[in-house]
């Protein structure tokens, strides 16, 4: 395994998304993962993106695959991860 896994949080490392965080939803096959910033929080959208433009960081939230953004907001609420998600990386 990649160490990407549902509810992993992780920094995007390209596109006009690069440097923001989001959670992975879904492992959808070696080569892409499903991803939600959610978008009130970090502008990142739902989307699939290619496991090679994504960095997992040590952080990890508990929710279910396929979690819709609502979902994901309140368990980063909950883990008090807000503002980590809120801070940018330089990739």
């Amino acid at each position: 395994m990649t160490g990407f896994d549902v509810g992993r949080i992780c920094v995007k490392l390209s596109g006009r998304e690069a440097g923001k965080k989001c959670v992975v939803l879904d492992v959808v096959d070696k080569n892409f993962a499903l991803v939600t910033g959610p978008p009130k929080l970090t502008e990142v959208k739902r989307r699939r993106v290619n496991i090679q433009h994504i960095e997992a960081t040590p952080e990890h939230v508990e929710i279910k695959k396929g979690a819709t953004d609502e979902e994901v907001m309140k368990a980063l609420e909950k883990a008090k991860k807000s503002a980590f998600m809120k801070s940018e990386v330089k990739p």
